[in-house]
């Protein structure tokens, strides 16, 4: 776990492990409440809301990226592939699949900012994020994106 994850004693990666935590209750917050307070601005805040929290828990590498995902019960993210301007991750896993299934337009916009954020840290370079939902294989690929001609101050 992440050192800046640490709750204390009462909530330590292993009893975090092995808590039995009901996925109804992150999704009434996620997909039901967030979205009727933010109506049709959903997807830009939550993108926004992503990169904030990416600020917060600063990442060393893409191996840490994914044990965040992991942690955070985001999902199972791979990386696909990188160039030298791009990089593809994949996300796929129980809770997406059902976030896909249960949502006719599931907004994944708060996991691309998030790994916006973090690779324009990693690589110094100023970075977007695109979220393709691919509904059959219930997956999202994320396109991450940075000019080498756009520094980060």
């Amino acid at each position: 776990m992440h050192s800046s994850l640490k709750q204390g004693p009462q909530h330590s990666p292993e009893t975090n492990s092995s808590m039995n935590i009901p996925v109804f209750g992150y999704e009434l917050l996620r997909d039901i409440l967030i979205p009727g307070i933010l109506g049709k601005d959903t997807p830009e805040i939550s993108y926004w809301a992503g990169k904030h929290l990416a600020r917060k828990f600063p990442l060393l590498s893409s191996n840490e990226v994914i044990s965040f995902f992991q942690e955070s019960s985001w999902g199972e993210l791979n990386l696909l592939e990188e160039n030298k301007n791009e990089m593809k991750y994949e996300l796929q896993g129980n809770i997406v699949e059902r976030r896909i299934q249960m949502n006719s337009e599931p907004c994944f916009t708060l996991e691309a900012g998030f790994i916006a954020e973090q690779i324009q840290n990693q690589k110094q370079f100023m970075c977007e994020a695109f979220a393709e939902l691919i509904k059959k294989k219930n997956k999202v690929v994320f396109t991450v994106r940075w000019d080498r001609k756009d520094p980060i101050q």
